[in-house]
């Protein structure tokens, strides 16, 4: 026997499938959803790649607007996280082909959730950032994304192949090479 749902009680958060589905025919607040959840994932994978936060907001931006007009060509509701990946993805990879060379990139403004209230701890983590910054940029682009991709993001090789258009042994290829270049920069702090 099922208990009774009160009236005023908040409905269960719509899976994004639904939310695809919904603002594919025009709901602009399904949209908005989809913008709110998937929003900071795709800055973060863009501000590392890039390593500009200015930059970073602008692709999200353009991501975020191509997808809300092209919503109509996406074949599969379910494929739309990817879609948002390969997209950001994509225009990191045109934005760090197009770049000039950077002097100094600015590292993750970001504490450690230890380091509140010890300064020396926070110096250290403050210096493994600069360091990690660092040897991400010493990456290829397509390194740096399959990378990013893949330890930060969570994303499966196939997913990764997908949104750099490639094969799934180039991708494990590149991450293999990226972790050896990145292990050998953060040996001094393991």
């Amino acid at each position: 026997m099922s208990t009774p749902v009160p009236a005023d009680a908040p409905s269960p958060p719509l899976d994004d499938t639904t939310l695809v589905a919904r603002a594919r025919d025009g709901d602009v607040r399904s949209y908005e959803e989809l913008v709110r959840r998937y929003q900071a994932p795709m800055f973060r994978l863009a501000v590392r790649m890039l390593s500009r936060q200015a930059d970073a907001e602008d692709v999200v931006q353009e991501v975020f607007l191509t997808a809300w007009r092209r919503l109509a060509q996406l074949q599969e509701d379910a494929a739309f996280v990817g879609w948002l990946y390969r997209a950001t993805t994509n225009r990191c990879l045109n934005a760090l082909r197009a770049r000039k060379p950077v002097a100094e990139l600015q590292p993750d403004q970001h504490e450690s959730p230890g380091s509140a209230g010890r300064p020396e701890r926070a110096a250290e983590t403050s210096a493994q950032m600069r360091a990690l910054t660092a040897a991400l940029r010493e990456l290829t682009p397509e390194q740096r994304a399959c990378w990013l991709l893949r330890e930060v993001h969570g994303r499966s090789y196939d997913e990764i192949a997908e949104a750099i258009g490639t094969t799934t042994t180039a991708v494990r290829g590149r991450i293999s090479r990226a972790r050896v270049q990145l292990a050998e920069v953060m040996a001094p702090w393991r």
